[in-house]
């Protein structure tokens, strides 16, 4: 069975370990192995996990089933000062994908930005991501693009996505 739990920094090389192991999966086809290295050296440093939970407010959950880590997401309620939480990230090892992990993250954070009275989901994905074809699937829309330039000569060009969570009456 799935738990998904909240994570302490007890759990940051856990979760640096899973997005070494998925970051190479997901953006080979897409990413130099150059900007790659870069992208996880720059968001998954023991010390870049610690400045994301502990200055920007962000707040880690991971799925796991027995002992095995399988997955973990980020978000940040009340995203700039709006009600909306912001997906920061959702990685799950390429070897647990398709076994419902990712929809229980979602929902996880979904009843999460509910509790903080947050009516929209927002996240930001690469425009080359295959996953854009899941988010779609549970409600998500295209609503713009971006081009973040992250540093290095390296942009992240990405669909905006939100998904509106107020339960229908």
């Amino acid at each position: 069975m799935i738990e998904i739990i909240e994570a302490t920094e007890f759990h940051h090389p856990i979760i640096r370990s899973i997005a070494y192991r998925t970051w190479p999966d997901t953006f080979e086809a897409i990413l130099s192995t150059d900007q790659i290295l870069y992208m996880l050296e720059q968001m998954y440093s023991l010390a870049a996990l610690r400045e994301q939970t502990q200055v920007k407010g962000h707040q880690f959950i991971l799925a796991k089933e027995g002992l095995e880590y399988l997955g973990f997401a980020s978000i940040e309620k009340n995203y700039q000062d709006q009600q909306h939480t912001k997906i920061h990230k959702i990685y799950i090892l390429p070897e647990a994908q398709g076994k419902g992990i990712g929809k229980a993250l979602f929902e996880e954070m979904t009843q999460r930005a509910r509790t903080a009275n947050n009516d929209k989901l927002l996240l930001n994905v690469n425009r080359d991501n295959k996953a854009t074809h899941f988010y779609g699937k549970i409600g998500f829309q295209t609503v713009g693009t971006e081009d973040i330039d992250i540093g290095n000569g390296y942009f992240m060009n990405d669909y905006v996505m939100e998904k509106n969570i107020i339960p229908s009456i």
